[in-house]
């Protein structure tokens, strides 16, 4: 290492040690009578409940506690990478006072938001300060030592040096010298003590609470969708294959009674029921074909989601990138995924063009849908776009639309997942 690289190590290090100072300095100076407002106006809120003003002025604190706390959270990420997860439950919509103020009661993140404010006011205020400490403690004993600091009456105690002469003002300036190393190496470490004390009180279970409801929602939504998907399969075996099944063998009855005495109505009816046994084989096709397309099992994601593009009115590219394949339940997800959303493009969007790119890359599997058409999709409840962001959901993939008025229209979707 050269010579000018150890001194921009130096001065980067040294940045790094002042900055973390002058933020936890922030932080315990700052913050304090923010925390202490908040504590003690959710704490009255809190007590008004029961003659009725505090129905009215505890959403409106804890909504402010929780701007508070987001802004603690933002502060973490930005300053020392720590994320701290947030699962604030939806407030109810048109709800009364009672019931409103009572729901964000009970919600756990709003407890812990609370119980954050006197750790925050005291073991988050020393851990704050210490940095701070470390850094410009060493200076007043450079000061001391230096004779820019006495005391007429009696020695002057820096930390535990008793300064009354060239001595003790020696062994200040050694103390000193010692804190500021110890400074130099563990103060950014210290601030990020601070952000992890407050992960450990605001963030709590809050990732595991998030992701058991977000498991139990599309668990729910899974079930809903099977049980659609069954009821759609039985309707269409009983209107489609089933009726012609059944016309068929009656047309066979009525064969067996004709072919000896009236032989050519007979092979009318023997043309008729051979038309209705291949209308019977194509639906039925169409149906597994709905069920789980042969060309995705046989073949793959890739050239089935080509195959659907094959069959569009529309001029459509499609780019795909992937050195294996996901497992099968994954593949029939993006697959009827991307149906639908090609379904929408050339039915609502008014696209003279679709670009189709599936890719897998850091362990997800990313597929866009882009269009020229008109635009203002949205992802809203009874949509298409909402049913493809369920079926999405049961896999942990998620859904993005941009979609501005007069286009073009981007939908992403992602899915984390392995390919063999």
């Amino acid at each position: 290492m050269t010579t000018d690289t150890k001194r921009d190590d130096f001065r980067s290090r040294a940045r790094d040690v002042v900055l973390a100072a002058v933020r936890g300095f922030v932080l315990a100076v700052a913050m304090l009578p923010v925390a202490v407002l908040c504590c003690t106006l959710t704490a009255v809120s809190l007590a008004l409940v029961p003659v009725g003003i505090g129905l009215v002025t505890t959403p409106w604190v804890l909504g402010a506690l929780r701007e508070y706390t987001d802004t603690r959270r933002r502060l973490a990420y930005e300053w020392c990478g720590i994320r701290i997860p947030a699962a604030h439950r939806p407030p109810p919509e048109r709800a009364t006072p009672w019931a409103l103020t009572f729901a964000l009661l009970r919600d756990p993140q709003v407890r812990r938001d609370m119980l954050w404010l006197p750790v925050d006011m005291t073991a988050g205020f020393l851990t704050a300060l210490l940095p701070a400490l470390l850094v410009f403690y060493p200076l007043e004993g450079f000061a001391v030592a230096a004779g820019m600091w006495r005391v007429e009456d009696g020695p002057y105690w820096y930390l535990f040096v008793p300064v009354d002469g060239p001595l003790t003002e020696l062994a200040a300036a050694v103390l000193a010298a010692a804190l500021l190393v110890v400074a130099f190496r563990y103060t950014p470490r210290l601030l990020t003590v601070h952000f992890r004390l407050t992960r450990s009180v605001l963030g709590g279970d809050a990732e595991l609470a998030e992701r058991i409801r977000v498991l139990t929602e599309t668990r729910q939504d899974a079930v809903d969708t099977s049980a659609a998907e069954l009821r759609r399969i039985e309707r269409d075996l009983h209107d489609g294959a089933q009726a012609r099944l059944v016309a068929m063998g009656m047309d066979l009855g009525t064969i067996e009674m004709l072919v000896e005495h009236d032989p050519a109505q007979a092979k009318q009816l023997l043309a008729q029921a051979r038309r209705n046994s291949a209308e019977a084989l194509e639906e039925l096709r169409d149906l597994v074909r709905g069920i789980h397309p042969p060309v995705l099992a046989e073949r793959g994601l890739g050239d089935a989601v080509r195959a659907l593009a094959l069959r569009l009115p529309l001029p459509t590219e499609v780019s795909v990138e992937l050195p294996g394949r996901a497992d099968a339940p994954v593949e029939s997800a993006v697959y009827f995924a991307v149906s639908e959303v090609l379904t929408n493009a050339v039915k609502h969007s008014g696209a003279a063009r679709v670009w189709v790119d599936l890719c897998h890359t850091d362990g997800r599997l990313r597929l866009t849908v882009t269009d020229n058409g008109r635009g203002g999709a949205v992802i809203g409840a009874g949509s298409g776009l909402a049913g493809i962001e369920r079926r999405l959901g049961t896999f942990d993939g998620v859904l993005a639309v941009s979609s501005p008025a007069g286009g073009p229209t981007l939908v992403s979707m992602e899915i984390p997942c392995a390919l063999s």
